[in-house]
């Protein structure tokens, strides 16, 4: 499935929410949507958003911090994984259930970790304390078909930046989505980061 390279962090969300919300991403072409597991009912909310969107959209889960936790989500019909740390055993565990994998890394031992394990992608976090010199750094030393994206202080204001460092895409957090946050909302803000994606994307 041809995409762009944001994903949309929907912490908080609850399964009533959580159609209205990803129809909103999808038309506005972000199609990486992300149920954190500290979510409400996050396996409820994957496995309706993935039947729904089948074909249409990827539906993964964040904060993924155990191999059973991997089996639940793979279970529920999710496509991706997505932790804050580099963890050898629930990488490897995303892998052997044929989901897509991106671990939290912080430095070249993580992500050289990550990279051994089986990582789809490498999730730079937090971006904001490493920032596009420290992330453009360590991509001098790294496989260049391993996609980097940056979590944590990414927003389209910065894109530019990011791109610059050698990013390929990003995860969007409170920028996109809160708690309460309106579909219609959530509408506005995607389209704002698909424009600044496209605008700032190298050719």
């Amino acid at each position: 499935m041809d995409h762009r390279h944001i994903i949309a962090i929907l912490r908080g969300i609850t399964p009533a929410e959580m159609l209205p919300v990803c129809t909103s991403l999808v038309e506005a072409g972000i199609i990486l949507i992300e149920v954190p597991l500290n979510s409400p009912e996050p396996l409820r909310s994957i496995g309706e958003a993935a039947k729904a969107f089948e074909g249409r959209a990827l539906i993964g889960a964040g904060t993924v911090l155990a191999r059973f936790e991997v089996d639940e989500v793979a279970d529920a019909g999710g496509s991706f994984i997505v932790s804050p740390d580099t963890n050898p055993a629930v990488i490897g565990a995303t892998v052997e259930r044929g989901l897509a994998s991106y671990p939290g890394v912080f430095t070249p031992t993580d992500a050289f970790t990550a990279i051994r394990s089986g990582a789809t992608g490498l999730k730079f976090f937090p971006a904001e304390v490493l920032g596009p010199k420290g992330i453009k750094a360590m991509k001098a030393v790294l496989p260049p078909t391993v996609p980097l994206y940056a979590v944590g202080g990414a927003n389209p204001d910065n894109f530019g930046e990011y791109f610059a460092a050698g990013c390929a895409g990003f995860g969007l957090g409170t920028y996109i989505f809160k708690p309460g946050m309106s579909a219609a909302d959530v509408a506005q803000r995607a389209a704002a980061a698909v424009l600044a994606y496209d605008q700032g994307k190298p050719q």
